[in-house]
């Protein structure tokens, strides 16, 4: 059985006793700052000369000095910038100023569960990792409630990191809603293999192959939208709502049956293997090792299919029926307008 903790097992005297550095200011890195200083605890965010990011952290209120003052200051430093850049980060600025009882923390495992960071053996490497977007976990905290998180304790050289996690879980207010013991690696095989199985790479592709097979069948590319991708969230609600069970008792039977008896012949034994294949590629690391390669490159094939995606009809079709359709942004600007941090 799963172990959850919340707020009656944390002690926030052990976070609000500590100098945190948040090293980032994109999605996580915003929403922890904002919630750990409301929480009372010392924080500073560790930002690059000239970062997009710094005008942000300032205008709200918060410290912000260099990466490497940062790590100095503080005696709890959480990673939060991307994946592929935080190798380099902790090189240049945060190895050289940790100390013995230090605590090391992530919101993701992959650079410690592929030896791309390697702390030393007197620091606690802790990961805290909120189970949603930034802007959900602030915007939770802010309304008293939080996301669910996960927890883990990769090295516990001091004896006390767990409880130290459970803490910053606390104060960014994911004990509120539970958070769930995990490992290192775990939580970096689950993620990357649901980001690329089901819930990116599985969805995004399942939908423009089922738009495509509409729209060479000879069907209007506006019904095979609707269709194939509009309709994705009413389902996709129910699901998070009632699980998948109660999806299916508040369609149609017909359409029920037509899910029980065909969805099997498309996710069918073919795609079972494929999933397997890509979680090898997971779990071996060569995954891992394609994309600290694609990086140091310059990104070339990420950027060719991205501009391909950007490209496929459907997006084309979606962005001139989206345009007739203003309630579902409510005038707000599209994600990819936004600057990140």
């Amino acid at each position: 059985m799963a172990t959850i903790y919340y707020d009656r097992d944390a002690d926030p005297t052990l976070i609000s006793g500590r100098k945190v550095a948040i090293i980032g200011y994109g999605s996580q890195g915003h929403a922890h700052a904002l919630n750990l200083r409301d929480s009372g605890v010392d924080v500073r965010v560790g930002l690059r000369e000239g970062s997009s990011s710094r005008a942000k952290a300032e205008s709200a209120g918060l410290v912000v000095v260099s990466p490497a003052e940062a790590a100095a200051e503080a005696d709890v430093v959480m990673l939060l910038a991307p994946d592929t850049a935080q190798q380099e980060l902790y090189n240049e600025s945060v190895a050289p100023s940790l100390r013995p009882g230090d605590v090391l923390m992530f919101a993701h495992g992959f650079n410690i569960r592929y030896g791309l960071i390697e702390p030393p053996a007197d620091v606690d490497v802790v990961m805290v990792a909120p189970k949603g977007p930034g802007h959900l976990v602030r915007r939770t905290y802010e309304g008293g409630g939080g996301v669910p998180g996960l927890l883990a304790v990769e090295k516990d050289a001091g004896g006390n990191a767990k409880a130290i996690g459970l803490s910053y879980a606390w104060g960014i207010g994911a004990t509120r809603a539970g958070v769930l013991e995990t490992t290192f690696k775990e939580e970096t095989e689950t993620d990357l293999f649901g980001e690329q199985v089901v819930l990116c790479g599985g969805l995004t592709s399942l939908i423009k192959a089922g738009f495509d097979t509409l729209v060479e069948a000879g069907y209007q590319p506006e019904s095979a939208y609707f269709e194939c991708l509009h309709e994705v969230k009413l389902i996709v609600d129910l699901i998070y709502e009632h699980g998948i069970t109660g999806m299916r008792y508040s369609i149609s039977t017909t359409a029920e049956y037509g899910d029980m008896t065909r969805g099997p012949r498309i996710i069918g034994d073919s795609v079972r293997a494929e999933m397997k294949k890509v979680l090898s590629e997971i779990q071996s690391g060569e995954f891992a090792t394609e994309w600290v390669k694609e990086n140091r490159d310059g990104l070339p094939n990420y950027n060719r299919l991205q501009k391909e995606g950007a490209q496929h009809p459907v997006e084309q079709v979606g962005a001139e029926l989206r345009s007739m359709m203003p309630f579902l942004s409510s005038g707000g600007p599209r994600p990819q307008d936004v600057s990140g941090g």
